[in-house]
């Protein structure tokens, strides 16, 4: 199956913006304050440098995925630990977006409906996706992108009037310190965990426009988050943020045009589906390739319905309840995502080392 350049840029788009368009705001409001909007900026700056070597690292062997370079370059035994340690970090990475669709579901839409039926209904789209292929992915991206960037221009434009410029104030009044703690999490949820689109660049049609296809798609991508962090200053702000586990969303109930425009925070929780839908999907398709690596398999499809069911249990062993899943993510999971691109990087390095020295005299 083959993807178009365009369809990566839509694909690196969505992923980029995923779950962060809902939660993203109120980590760095949580450290930077007022100058989260600064932080989130960093982020972007950073993270578009992440992206950028992605690309790079992609096109040293444009025919092989992750696993498969892994593989290649440590060994039978060294690849097989390295795809091991990589499909074990996807694999908590869906079973955290499952949960935390639940968890959103539950506690802002459905209260009344049990947790384990929305994961189960979102789990079952998940796998339906990853049976289908790359290709069935990457067109459904194309159909519903237009769709969400219409919801997400009529979102800001119907929150203009509700912006209050005393919510911000003169910039770094906290300090260097905390703008840069607050940017961890703007540069690994939307940018590093982008590891993944290692396991689908094998599929890109052209490999030489691949570097520009997905810098416009994550540049895309941390534009309209950093916007989404500005609104959410300026409208609710920075601590207000702070102590709302879906401030997104909150800043979406602040919408009243009139007398007949009013409770449309529904089309956040759209947006957010839409999102966080693919990159669900795109994590569970590189833990779907891993997982059928390391057990032999010729056809990926064998591992999809007894890895939804995997996931079914452990986004609820593995993440017990919100308030542990909050901490965790704001604590611990930005190391873990550096971590992860460390040793990426590291993997690839040892090509690139080679390329330069190659040819000079012993």
């Amino acid at each position: 199956m083959k993807i178009s350049n365009r369809q990566l840029t839509v694909l690196v788009t969505l992923y980029v913006i995923g779950d962060s368009i809902l939660v993203l705001p109120s980590f760095p409001a949580m450290y930077a304050k007022e100058d989260a909007w600064i932080s989130g900026l960093i982020g972007m700056i950073i993270g578009l440098i992440f992206i950028y070597l992605f690309a790079r690292l992609g096109k040293l062997h444009p025919e092989m995925n992750l696993y498969e370079y892994s593989s290649r370059k440590l060994g039978k035994w060294g690849g097989r630990a390295a795809a091991f340690v990589l499909c074990f970090y996807f694999l908590l990475m869906v079973s955290a977006q499952v949960r935390e669709m639940g968890d959103f579901m539950t506690t802002q839409i459905m209260p009344l409906t049990p947790i384990q039926s929305i994961q189960l209904l979102f789990l079952f789209i998940v796998v339906l996706g990853a049976r289908l292929g790359i290709e069935t992915i990457a067109r459904t991206g194309e159909i519903l992108f237009p769709h969400f960037f219409l919801l997400f221009c009529l979102l800001a434009v119907c929150l203009l009037p509700e912006i209050d410029l005393q919510n911000v104030m003169i910039p770094l009044g906290s300090g260097v310190k905390p703008v840069l703690y607050g940017s961890l999490t703007a540069i690994t949820f939307p940018f590093a965990e982008a590891v993944c689109m290692l396991t689908i660049l094998s599929s890109t049609n052209n490999k030489e426009k691949m570097p520009r296809s997905m810098l416009i798609g994550a540049l895309i991508g941390g534009i309209v988050l950093e916007i989404v962090i500005v609104l959410t200053i300026v409208v609710i702000g920075a601590p207000v943020a702070a102590n709302q586990i879906y401030p997104a969303y909150s800043l979406a109930k602040k919408i009243g045009i009139g007398n007949f425009l009013e409770r449309i925070e529904v089309i956040l929780g759209i947006m957010w589906i839409i999102t966080t839908f693919f990159k669900t999907v795109l994590n569970f398709y590189a833990l779907n390739l891993g997982v059928s690596q390391l057990a032999g398999f010729k056809e990926p499809k064998l591992m999809t319905l007894p890895l939804g069911m995997i996931l079914l249990v452990s986004s609820i062993v593995a993440f017990p309840d919100i308030a542990y899943f909050n901490d965790l993510a704001s604590s611990y999971w930005p190391f873990l995502d550096f971590t992860v691109c460390l040793a990426v990087f590291v993997l690839y390095g040892f090509r690139l080392f080679k390329k330069k020295t190659r040819g000079y005299p012993r």
